[in-house]
């Protein structure tokens, strides 16, 4: 039985204590969502932010960019697995529990973190620390294929009618706030630490905080009951006779449709998210020949409005629609995108600035909106499955690949707009996917 259908005694006091229950358990809903997506990106900006370090520790016999290349290289392959985890998580939080597959996917992705600081460097290894470094990635990748998805799905089942776009917004903004942390160390760890330290045990030092981390993550999703929404399903499925078809099966024989509008929707966020706030840093001092000091400072601070923008955009969902925003957000990349990449060159500190924090709002018009619409559309039965199947296919296609390709590319044409196009590219299939589908706010999510 909910909360809200918990019979009421008489008095103030007793009124007063199913809302007190409930907003108790939307507390701890929230601080389990939020904790699982902060390792998982801090885990990401660490490796980001430092792949220039890493580069050298792994990659020693290579020139610069094919150093930087491979050690991105390795950050995209690390996302080949995530269709493949998004199956299986959400197989398992459609049939046993939001909360068991979040509290054993965090368990995985903390561990296989702090396994990346004790891993030898190639001076100690030889060819055996990449293929280590790639091992632990992959294994990185299943495990955090479920941790997005997972969250968002637990929150907007947990969130009461009409504030659903603003409790699933934290999701987004705990990644922004792994990232944002990410950031200050790495650029901590920048001013702190000489060439030598950094390179021989400094890099190392973000992935051992993930044990910890992960363990109270763990903690608080083990002594959280699962959704309201789950709970009803399974009951009433407890009701029916016969056999019952895998998620995954369901979704591709249901809904193909929805399926393929998710994946064309999240590819605006696969490629910004990766670009703007990952690889930006490297970009502003590799390609425009920006100080790293000065590079991590402007991300840092864009992040920190980004987180800002995102809880401002989860309740104008609410209000405005999960489409508009979207279709909004798509309009807004196309047309000044190009523009603003053009603006970064020959400009001073707070120019570049400013621009960062431009893409931070467009970004978080998308990123505040989309783990609602992507979990409003599909059933219950099938929500972890397709959420988790749909966001990881387009970030494994198109984000995990951006810094790379980004890279890639830059060097093959010369063009130092080729990131730009990319994120042209990714609004306009954003953009097609939305006009396809209907609004999916203010009405009960399916059952």
């Amino acid at each position: 039985m909910s909360l809200s259908q918990q019979p009421l005694a008489y008095g103030r006091s007793a009124m007063n204590a199913p809302v007190s229950e409930e907003r108790r358990v939307l507390r701890r809903a929230a601080s389990a969502a939020f904790m699982g997506n902060f390792v998982e990106w801090f885990d990401y900006a660490a490796y980001g932010y430092l792949a220039a370090v890493i580069a050298v520790v792994f990659f020693p016999q290579t020139d610069k960019v094919s150093g930087l290349l491979a050690t991105f290289a390795v950050f995209a392959l690390s996302f080949i697995v995530r269709p493949i985890g998004g199956i299986v998580w959400g197989h398992i939080g459609d049939r046993f529990g939001r909360r068991n597959a979040l509290s054993l996917s965090i368990l995985i992705m903390s561990g296989s973190t702090f396994c990346i600081a004790l891993l030898p460097g190639y001076a100690q290894a030889g060819l055996a620390a990449p293929g280590l470094l790639l091992a632990i990635r992959l294994v990185q990748g299943f495990s955090a294929s479920g941790e997005y998805a997972g969250a968002s799905a637990f929150l907007a089942e947990y969130a009461p009618e009409g504030k659903r776009g603003f409790y699933t917004c934290l999701v987004p903004a705990s990644t922004a706030a792994g990232l944002l942390v990410g950031s200050l160390f790495a650029a901590q760890l920048y001013t702190h630490l000489d060439s030598a330290q950094l390179h021989e045990w400094g890099w190392r030092l973000p992935f051992l905080l993930a044990a910890p981390l992960g363990l109270i993550g763990r903690y608080i999703r083990l002594h959280l009951a699962d959704t309201p929404k789950f709970r009803e399903m399974e009951a009433a499925m407890e009701q029916k006779q016969g056999q019952h078809r895998a998620p995954i099966r369901e979704l591709f024989g249901t809904h193909r449709k929805h399926l393929l509008v998710a994946v064309g929707a999240t590819c605006l966020n696969a490629v910004a998210f990766y670009l703007i706030l990952s690889y930006m840093p490297t970009y502003l001092s590799a390609e425009m020949g920006m100080s790293e000091s000065d590079s991590f400072l402007a991300s840092t601070v864009s992040l920190a409005t980004y987180i800002g923008f995102i809880f401002l955009m989860g309740k104008l969902s609410d209000r405005f629609g999960r489409k508009t925003m979207l279709v909004a957000a798509s309009l807004l990349f196309l047309a000044l995108t190009v523009p603003l990449f053009r603006l970064l060159g020959n400009q001073g500190f707070a120019f570049i600035l400013l621009i960062q924090i431009g893409f931070g709002l467009m970004l978080a018009m998308n990123d505040g909106t989309l783990p609602c619409f992507l979990a409003e559309i599909f059933p219950t039965r099938v929500r972890y499955t397709g959420f988790a199947f749909s966001f990881n296919t387009a970030n494994a296609l198109f984000g995990g690949t951006a810094p790379f390709i980004a890279t890639w590319l830059i060097s093959l044409t010369g063009n130092k707009l080729a990131p730009a196009w990319m994120l042209v590219a990714a609004a306009a299939v954003a953009l097609l996917a939305m006009l396809c589908v209907r609004e999916t706010a203010h009405r009960p999510m399916e059952d």
